[in-house]
């Protein structure tokens, strides 16, 4: 993953979950179109966003979940629950507000993992998760 040099002056738990998900989704979309272009690198960058899109999106968000939860361990559990269970004000179209919390959730995780310094084991759930899609 990329080590953009930046100090964080909380520890990962002081912070809202919500904040963590909000990089976490970018981590996410950062990866995820990072390996397209590596794979197919040919295809045209609309193609690109279709395919990023299926896999960045509530639905394949909350698959990931499923797929990873039972190797989490206790304190990933936990980032991931706080962002699963935290009120959010707004539900996209296109996903019912399970696969949205859940969603949530698996963005709140990675941003926490991505805080806390952990960023081999951000990036060995990265790649777990897009090599199953």
């Amino acid at each position: 993953m990329i080590d953009l040099g930046i100090a964080f002056d909380k520890n990962p738990n002081e912070y809202n979950s919500l904040v963590l998900a909000f990089i976490g989704d970018t981590l996410n979309d950062l990866y995820v179109r990072s390996r397209l272009i590596a794979e197919h690198g040919g295809m045209s960058a609309h193609k690109l966003h279709e395919s990023a899109s299926k896999r960045v999106c509530a639905h394949g968000q909350s698959e990931a979940v499923r797929l990873i939860e039972p190797i989490l361990s206790e304190q990933e559990l936990a980032a991931y629950k706080r962002g699963r269970n935290t009120k959010s004000y707004t539900v996209p179209k296109n996903a019912d507000v399970g696969e949205y919390r859940r969603a949530t959730g698996f963005e709140a995780l990675l941003g926490w993992l991505y805080v806390s310094g952990k960023s081999e084991r951000l990036e060995e759930l990265l790649k777990l998760v897009y090599d199953a899609v």
